[in-house]
């Protein structure tokens, strides 16, 4: 009776004042109606808003020829040409936003921390308070599932790829050295601290078409865009003192910190397992420069680091010790801008310039190299609509590394490459409904050094199953140079780009404080670098031939809700995967890889002791080892790792922290694996010694102060 007596009036109306009725319904895709919806004419006030039918019916005054908008909430605005005088009974569809907070994120391969992440699966502070980590992100990250545990080398090894596979960006710009000096069984630590980094990415595969030379997986750490006030930061600890200020002011923000670290005094306390003739010193620093502009945001980011250790390490081929004598010096500097232009643009740009010099002495013989990298990075986005977003841009890597070998009263070696790479991509996301969205790429690019162009498609897709859940699918092309071990000696021989081929299917369900993820992959390998002899040398006979294959399954289980101030989560990979590569005679798992890896790690808050205490305990099967007294290569097998690591932080006061923590409680006997003899005894048998941890267990204690204004801050999420 309502729509009658409305349509009754409006009839008078129109013919009393030569107005013009338009009427119409609005649908959902499924076709059902939308209540709600404001219907008008733009640039007018003539309109109305629909039914519980989904129905509209208004008069104007307009004529000929208008835009009719329809918007409401959760639906895409929609502007319809019409006729005034022909619009009657019309069916406008409305599609719902793809930005919508339960719209479907493509998640295959990526697991992503920080506030700006659409599904955090780590969040900052958990990656530097997990026990064992000792403020280290790689150590952290090698609780999640899809990496190895590999002690003796300290760098991420991802779903059965070398840690070179791996590449590092800052802003995302590429870091060339991410990792400080080491040698031959002495793990290695991250050059960053956790300090300035406010997110971070990490692509165990399938990885957009933006990123390149990395065959398994990327890291992506992401500055701080604002600091929320002015502070200062005071460490110390057992094993050094570190410094921090920040300065923010309207339009800009400068941070720094310097930190200085001495294993002497510690290391005359606890029981080494090897000689130290002086202990691992290092100096370093960081600072972040930003200013916002009124479209954008720029930023500057410097470190350094200059460090040195020398130790005398058991040689299996020698009677006495090998002496090993490091030095290193590295820089990085990254330049990046993020920023809007014209009609919903975007601009990414930037650059970095990364620096490492290495002066090594073993024994009487001298090592020397220098590496000079820099990378430039220019990316373009624009959003056509909510449906479909398109960016492209290219990259310029360039690298100069030379090394020097001077033997014993012998002559000098050189060796070393100039590569230059030039590539560009170009990568569409598209929602084709709100629970399937599709992202595809191209990159291609040209290495001068190997006198080659490659081309690699990429595509993901997600599928929403329910608000809470979704899967996704993801298949890539990677293609990568080989090592710098090999490409030194690229005067004497010809390389070509080692490739990976990558398949996953995700499944990810996320809830109020719950996520778990399950992703089974796929790598294909080839152009793999093989040499026959014993070791890299430099007349070694090298070829492209080699090849591999990795598969496996990765689950994952955060839980930060059930029990009231515990936060917990469980890591589970395992993997299958052969190699035919370096100098194996036939296909097998390389010796850095276990089956099967588990991680345990819990946070509990005690709120009558101001105390939050963590646990850590990682386990890994145990890793292949060839034993040249079998037959059958790469027959061994060590014992099973297990370590379980213990950290407490007690709040003296707000922002007064007194934190200590121990890796490998247990005193576990960890064997990373064996150094053979290169030559049998006169019994015909060939000796071996155990690789095993520096130490036993690693303290840790420190104290922490933060100084501002709010007195509300404090260094937990740096611990």
């Amino acid at each position: 009776m309502k729509t009658i007596f409305t349509c009754i009036i409006l009839f008078f109306a129109v013919n009393s004042f030569a107005q013009t009725i338009l009427s119409g319904r609005t649908v959902d895709q499924k076709g059902k109606p939308i209540t709600g919806v404001n219907i008008y004419i733009e640039g007018s006030y003539d309109g109305a808003t629909t039914n519980e039918n989904g129905e509209f019916l208004f008069v104007t005054t307009l004529t000929g020829n208008q835009v009719l908008v329809a918007s409401f909430l959760i639906y895409e605005t929609t502007k319809t040409p019409i006729d005034v005088a022909n619009f009657h009974a019309k069916t406008i569809i409305l599609k719902e936003y793809t930005n919508t907070l339960d719209t479907v994120v493509i998640s295959a391969g990526t697991m992503e921390s920080g506030d700006k992440a659409r599904v955090s699966v780590l969040k900052p502070l958990d990656i530097v308070t997990t026990a064992g980590s000792a403020g280290n992100i790689i150590a952290a990250l090698q609780t999640l599932p899809g990496t190895q545990t590999v002690g003796e080398d300290g760098r991420l090894f991802v779903r059965g790829g070398e840690a070179n596979e791996t590449q590092t960006f800052v802003d995302g710009i590429r870091v060339a050295q991410p990792y400080g000096a080491s040698t031959n069984n002495l793990p290695t630590r991250g050059r960053f601290s956790p300090f300035l980094f406010s997110g971070i990415a990490f692509s165990t595969g399938g990885y957009s078409a933006e990123y390149g030379e990395a065959l398994s997986s990327v890291l992506l750490l992401n500055t701080e865009d604002e600091p929320d006030q002015n502070k200062a930061d005071v460490s110390l600890m057992a094993v050094g003192l570190g410094l921090g200020n920040t300065q923010k002011w309207d339009k800009s923000s400068l941070s720094v910190n310097a930190s200085y670290i001495n294993l002497a005094p510690y290391q005359a306390l606890v029981p080494q397992n090897v000689e130290w003739n002086s202990p691992f010193q290092s100096l370093s620093g960081e600072t972040v420069y930003r200013y916002k502009f009124s479209t954008g945001l720029l930023k500057l980011y410097a470190a350094f680091d200059s460090s040195k250790f020398d130790i005398c390490q058991e040689n299996i081929n020698a009677v006495a010790k090998t002496r090993v004598d490091l030095n290193n010096n590295n820089f990085y500097f990254n330049t990046s801008y993020k920023g809007d232009f014209g009609n919903d643009w975007q601009v990414v740009t930037g650059m970095s310039y990364g620096y490492s010099k290495n002066r090594i002495t073993l024994d009487l013989d001298n090592v020397n190299n220098e590496e000079n990298a820099a990378h430039l990075k220019l990316k373009l986005k624009k959003n056509f609509s909510n449906r479909f977003k398109l960016s492209f841009g290219a990259d310029y890597f360039t690298t100069q590394f030379n090394e020097s070998f001077t033997a014993n009263l012998g002559p000098t070696l050189n060796n070393g490459y100039n590569s230059n790479i030039a590539a560009a991509y170009t990568e569409a996301d598209v929602f084709l409904f709100k629970k399937i969205a599709a992202k595809i790429g191209l990159r291609a690019s040209h290495n001068d050094l190997l006198e080659e162009t490659t081309f690699s498609p990429r595509i993901s897709m997600g599928y929403k199953v329910s608000k809470n859940s979704q899967f996704s699918l993801a298949y890539g092309d990677f293609t990568q140079s080989p090592n710098a071990a090999y490409i030194k000696y690229s005067k004497y021989h010809e390389f070509e780009s080692e490739k990976a081929s990558h398949y996953i299917l995700n499944y990810q369900y996320s809830v109020d404080g719950k996520t778990f993820r399950a992703e089974a992959y796929y790598k294909d390998y080839s152009n793999l670098v093989k040499y026959v002899s014993a070791t890299a040398e430099y007349n070694s006979n090298y070829n492209n031939n080699g090849s591999a294959y990795a598969k496996g399954l990765d689950l994952f289980w955060r839980d930060g809700k059930t029990i009231k101030n515990l936060e917990y989560w469980i890591s589970y990979s395992y993997i299958d995967t052969k190699r035919d590569y370096k100098n194996y005679p036939t296909p097998v798992t390389p010796s850095f890889v276990s089956d099967h890896s588990l991680s345990v790690v819990t946070k509990y808050f005690i709120t009558d002791w101001r105390s939050q205490v963590g646990f850590t305990n990682s386990f890994s099967s145990g890793r292949p080892y060839n034993n040249p007294n079998e037959t059958q290569f790469m027959n061994g097998k060590t014992k099973a790792y297990n370590s379980l690591s213990f950290n407490w932080a007690y709040l003296i006061s707000q922002q007064k922290i007194l934190y200590f923590s121990v890796s490998n409680v247990l005193g576990t006997q960890n064997v990373y694996g064996y150094d053979y003899a290169n030559t049998a005894d006169s019994n015909g048998f060939y000796k071996r010694k155990e690789i095993t941890p520096t130490a036993d267990r690693f303290f840790f204690v420190g104290f922490f102060w933060t100084i501002s204004k709010g007195k509300k801050d404090n260094q937990l999420k740096n611990l």
